[in-house]
């Protein structure tokens, strides 16, 4: 049972919770408002749960730490980014405690960053990371949270639709610089990211079974991978090997020095290629596309690429303009074929021409058929007037 008692004007509670003592101010001068909190947080203990004074004691600061030293235990390669959107949330919530972020607040916050001029896309990667926060809290023992505030995602409508065709990807290699050329081919057959491909070392190939391999941890999603090379794939990295630097570890390099940004390179090649605007990574859709289309089943596909889930797969697996051509041959030619069979079923002329094209013993087939049909009839009509006048 708990108490209720006077602090000055204000009237307290006091009760308890596994032979702990809690005590808490009502907020009133008034006994009826204590008795009701009393009552409050007397039935949240008899149903098993967790009194609200210690969710009010955490503040959202509090849980911007946990989700932090999460990021950090686990290593994550986003952790920049986090502190990035942690920076955000803290300077619109730090102060409030972890109970106080509802629902209506994060949407002041929404309207705020877009207000500023933040994409769809940067707001929900900072209303991801409010997400984070609080699915930590309640998976605590015990939860730092009652519940979760509802945070609706914003529309996004970024998904990058560029692919490079065949003849574009020929133009591009002429035009880039000597260094960044092995780089192009290596993306437009294999569909590999940027930096998986720029950090690829020489103890990762093994030219003798033509085999490169990724361990695990050196990718996105941190699961090894492994492809075999075709033949002109291999022929470039024999060739690279040769020409090899002893002092360089990596594959693709400018003078022994690891390449890290060409943007500037890129940009100027695609000019000149006449494709302003092309990004590098146009290049991963651009495999993953060519691996379908050459018959390399998709479960297969995906293993080569690096996609761990069928939906991104399919939002890259992009549908092109001779795709659309060839779709629309298809569809006259089956619209051709479905006029002549309707033309033919209703012209006797037609069927007549299609039966003088048949052997004469198909046409003596038909006859007897026709003959035997017509006799069948006859004994039906027969025995159905001796049913009716028995």
């Amino acid at each position: 049972m708990g108490c209720i008692y006077r602090r000055g004007k204000t009237y307290w509670i006091k009760y308890y919770r596994n032979g702990k003592p809690y005590a808490e101010s009502s907020g009133s001068d008034k006994l009826e408002v204590a008795k009701r909190s009393l009552k409050i947080r007397e039935g949240e203990i008899s149903q098993g749960k967790i009194p609200g004074i210690c969710f009010d004691r955490v503040s959202f600061n509090d849980l911007v730490d946990d989700y932090l030293t999460d990021y950090r235990l686990n290593e994550r390669k986003t952790e920049k980014r986090a502190e990035r959107c942690a920076g955000y949330l803290r300077g619109e919530f730090g102060t409030l405690k972890a109970s106080e972020v509802d629902t209506s607040k994060i949407k002041q916050y929404m309207e705020r960053r877009l207000s500023e001029g933040c994409a769809n896309a940067t707001v929900n990667r900072e209303l991801a990371a409010i997400k984070r926060i609080f699915n930590l809290a309640v998976r605590c023992t015990p939860p730092k949270v009652a519940q979760k505030p509802y945070v609706a995602m914003l529309k996004e409508n970024n998904v990058r639709k560029g692919f490079i065709e065949y003849d574009e990807y020929r133009a591009l290699l002429e035009a880039l610089p000597v260094h960044l050329k092995p780089v192009l081919q290596f993306a437009y057959a294999t569909g590999w990211r940027k930096s998986e491909i720029l950090n690829l070392q020489w103890k990762q190939v093994n030219l003798r079974d033509g085999i490169v391999r990724l361990e695990p941890g050196e990718t996105k999603n941190d699961e090894g991978r492994t492809i075999y090379m075709e033949s002109d794939l291999l022929k470039m990295m024999s060739a690279r090997h040769k020409t090899r630097r002893l002092d360089c570890r990596h594959v693709f390099h400018l003078d022994g020095k690891m390449v890290k940004d060409f943007r500037g390179s890129w940009a100027a090649a695609c000019k000149v290629a006449g494709n302003p605007g092309i990004l590098f990574h146009d290049l991963r859709r651009s495999g993953i596309r060519n691996m379908i289309r050459a018959g390399i089943p998709e479960r297969v596909a995906m293993a080569i690429s690096g996609h761990k889930t069928r939906s991104v797969f399919d939002r890259y697996n992009i549908v092109s303009q001779e795709d659309l051509k060839e779709a629309a041959r298809k569809r006259q030619i089956f619209n051709d074929l479905q006029a002549g069979q309707l033309q033919n079923s209703y012209n006797p002329t037609g069927l007549r021409r299609k039966a003088q094209t048949r052997g004469s013993g198909n046409l003596r087939l038909v006859s007897v058929q026709m003959a035997n049909t017509t006799q069948s009839q006859k004994t039906k009509g027969f025995t159905d007037s001796i049913s009716a006048n028995p």
